[in-house]
């Protein structure tokens, strides 16, 4: 997609994009995903990457520490974060408390902020705009006014939103069979195992224990119900973790909290939401994993 949710190949949507950033024309080709940008870095056709506010294990891809290791990086960090071993330039950058700015919200409400600390950080988007005046491009994101610009110029699209279907992710996977086979349902949870909350542990310990969701009838055919324990196991590795009896919940499905104390489904499991992944029940219940993996 490109600004204000026009799609890459809509011709119309491009010529607009084009004309407001004073180009000749877009390619009609998408970029590199996330996945791409990281194979292509671990191979050697990337010869540098900027890395701003990713934390590599939440990726879940086997060729990132390949990717970091091989490429010149450039971290754009607020502190010392899983990258900055790797990282050839640390550029600091402010946090929102020493920058003014927006959030959108899921309505597309805009949502501002004021700055409230004066220090001599400066804003990741005058970072990047720096880097591309280095390299010869201009981005006009120097400054807050000449992003609103930019916005305002391209005015709101009219056209059909959405990704195309030939660019859509494949379809939901039909759902386990509840004998050992279930699809992987997963989301962060609000106290987790993230950087916010690194050097605060008595916050960090209000969080709740992780628990496997199952349905009634997927917990009584594994024979597990509430104060049971089942481990569940995907590609790179396993967890085990005690049961929650949610009613609602579709048959064949096992949900786990994507990065918790107890549970980490990318790096741990090497599972995302929509894989599939094994659940067994477990006998001894001093199997149960206790601050990690199993």
């Amino acid at each position: 997609l490109l600004p204000g949710g026009r799609p890459l190949t809509d011709a119309a949507a491009r010529g607009e994009v084009a004309a407001v950033w004073e180009v000749g024309a877009l390619p009609d080709t998408p970029a590199r995903d996330t996945a791409g940008i990281i194979a292509a870095a671990a191979s050697g056709e990337l010869d540098a990457l900027v890395v701003g506010g990713v934390d590599p294990a939440d990726l879940g891809l086997s060729d990132t520490r390949n990717a970091l290791q091989r490429a010149f990086v450039v971290s754009l960090e607020l502190r010392e974060s899983a990258v900055t071993p790797f990282a050839d330039v640390v550029l600091p950058v402010a946090a929102q408390a020493e920058k003014e700015g927006s959030y959108v919200n899921w309505e597309g409400r805009i949502r501002p902020f004021e700055l409230a600390l004066t220090t001599n950080q400066i804003s990741d988007h005058r970072v990047l705009d720096m880097l591309a005046g280095e390299l010869g491009h201009f981005l006009e994101t120097g400054t807050k006014r000449q992003i609103h610009d930019q916005f305002e110029a391209l005015g709101p699209w009219s056209g059909a939103r959405g990704v195309p279907a030939s660019a859509q992710a494949e379809a939901a996977p039909v759902v386990g069979d509840g004998l050992g086979d279930y699809v992987l349902a997963t989301w962060p949870t609000l106290l987790d195992r993230g950087r916010m909350q690194d050097g605060e542990p008595f916050l960090a310990g209000t969080a709740r224990r992780a628990t496997a969701h199952l349905s009634p009838g997927s917990a009584e055919r594994l024979g597990a119900g509430d104060g049971g324990a089942v481990t569940v196991t995907g590609p790179r590795g396993s967890v085990t973790v005690p049961v929650a009896v949610i009613e609602g919940m579709v048959d064949g499905v096992v949900w786990l909290p994507t990065n918790s104390e107890d549970v980490s489904v990318r790096s741990g499991l090497g599972s995302e939401a929509g894989h599939r992944v094994a659940v067994t029940p477990v006998t001894n219940p001093a199997d149960l994993t206790k601050g990690g993996l199993g």
